[in-house]
Order: structure tokens, then C-alpha cells, then sequence
């Protein structure tokens, strides 16, 4: 089996250092990062795709992404004794250029995963001609949604993306989408998938493991239920981890 990802792509950086008194000139906090911990990863469409080859050896796995994608920085500045989030950092997003979609054989790929992270690499456009170019497409877009993508077989969104696109929503769309709900697992078709409680460190990358397992799970079982069900324990795996990483 073979899965194409396809969408922009970064670099996450976690910078950890001491957080123990705020700026004199301003009410914030005072990172001092000196010897402290650095991690690097490959952030956004990179990270779906490391986790579909992290979560099965059976299944062949290519990317399409942008080529500057290691000049494209997240860096993140975080206490490292409570994992805080003091201060993220963009470089270069705009630099991002388009994706030439009408250039791919979908032929080859037994399924498509379209992570967008809304950056300029694919348009609406782009997007719905994916969705006519293959059957069985997962969709992850910060965009919001419309008649675009009534074609798309899954589309995976947030709770908080679902409450600024629901207003745009017709029934068949709404019958294709799974929309994760944080500590309270994920809905689809009405039906709740929960998750058990676990003590959350980093909410980072959660989402790219969960369409990336669920892809997985849906190419070998064709079987929504069971693929939402192993997407679940994936992304709940990772909440647990500090940083962006795969299951």
C-alpha cells in the first residue's frame, strides 16, 4: 500500500529555559534559555507524514511538500518546569510558494492525506481538484469549508475550527467530517468517541498523528470506526509527550 501526503511543511522548534521572575520594563514573563534544552522537528505536513511511516512498515509513504520547508521556522519558548508556552515565534511562512497539484499521478496512492495549513501551498482550488483526482482523500485544513470540498471522503477539524466553519456547512459535508474534541475524544455522524483521562503536556502535533493514524487504520481496514477508535489512542499517546513528536 502507498499514502501520499501533500500540504506545507516547517520546522518546530522548543526552546526550554527558566522562568522564575517577569520583565521589569513589561507584565511578562523572563525566559532565561542559556544551556537550555533545544529540540528540533519537522513540523506541519512533515510531521503526517514521519507518523504514517512511524505507525505501519507495511505501507509506502511519499510527501509532496515545500522545498524551503527548513527555512520555515515555529520556535516555541517554554518553561521547562511547567511546560509553558511563553512565546511563539513565525519566520518565513510567507515564502511559501503553490503547489503545482495538476503535476501528480494519483494514480499510484491507495489513499491521499491533504494536510493545509492554510500557508499558500494549496488553494480551495487546489484542493477540490485533489478530491476529483482520487476516491478516498483525508482532508486536515485551518481553510474555512464550503462546497470545495464536498468531495473530499474525511475531513478531519477541531472543535474550535468546526465552530467558525459549522455555519458554512450543508448535511453531505457535515456527514463527511470528524471533529476532535480535546480531552473528550472525537465526533462523527453524531456518535462520540471517547478517550481516557490523561495528564496533557503538550497538545502540539496531536492533530498530525490523529489524521495520520486514522489514514493508516482507514488504508488497511476500510473501516471508519475502528480507524477514528486507533486515532484516539494515537493522539492521546502524544498529548502525553512533551514537544511535537510521532506516535
Amino acid at each position: 500500500m502507498r499514502i501520499l501526503v501533500i500540504g506545507e511543511s516547517c520546522r518546530d522548534v522548543y526552546r526550554y529555559g527558566e522562568c522564575s521572575r517577569l520583565c521589569p520594563e513589561a507584565p511578562v514573563p523572563v525566559v532565561k534559555i542559556d544551556n537550555g534544552e533545544v529540540n528540533i522537528n519537522p513540523g506541519m505536513a512533515m510531521n503526517v507524514y514521519e507518523n504514517i511511516v512511524s505507525l505501519s512498515s507495511d505501507i509506502d509513504v511519499d510527501i509532496i511538500t515545500n522545498d524551503n520547508w527548513q527555512q520555515i521556522n515555529k520556535t516555541r519558548y517554554v518553561d521547562q518546569r511547567t511546560n509553558y508556552i511563553v512565546l511563539r515565534v513565525d519566520e518565513n511562512d510567507a515564502s511559501i510558494p503553490r503547489c503545482k497539484v495538476n503535476e501528480i499521478d494519483f494514480t499510484k496512492y491507495d489513499a491521499v492525506v491533504i494536510s493545509d495549513y492554510n500557508k499558500g501551498f494549496l488553494t480551495n482550488q487546489d484542493i477540490e481538484y485533489i478530491s476529483t483526482q482520487h476516491a478516498i482523500t483525508f482532508l486536515d485544513t485551518k481553510k474555512i469549508l464550503s462546497k470545495w470540498c464536498k468531495r473530499i471522503k474525511f475531513i478531519k477539524i477541531n472543535e474550535f475550527e468546526y465552530n467558525r466553519t459549522k455555519h458554512m456547512l450543508n448535511k453531505d459535508i457535515s456527514s463527511r467530517m470528524i471533529v476532535t474534541l480535546g480531552p473528550n475524544g472525537a465526533k462523527h455522524c453524531n456518535r462520540i468517541y471517547p478517550v481516557p483521562k490523561v495528564e496533557i503536556k503538550d497538545t502540539s502535533g496531536a492533530g498530525d498523528t490523529f489524521i495520520a493514524a486514522l489514514c493508516v487504520k482507514y488504508t488497511e481496514t476500510h473501516d471508519i470506526e475502528e480507524s477514528i477508535k486507533y486515532a484516539n489512542e494515537s493522539a492521546t499517546m502524544i498529548v502525553q509527550k512533551k514537544g511535537v513528536s510521532v506516535a
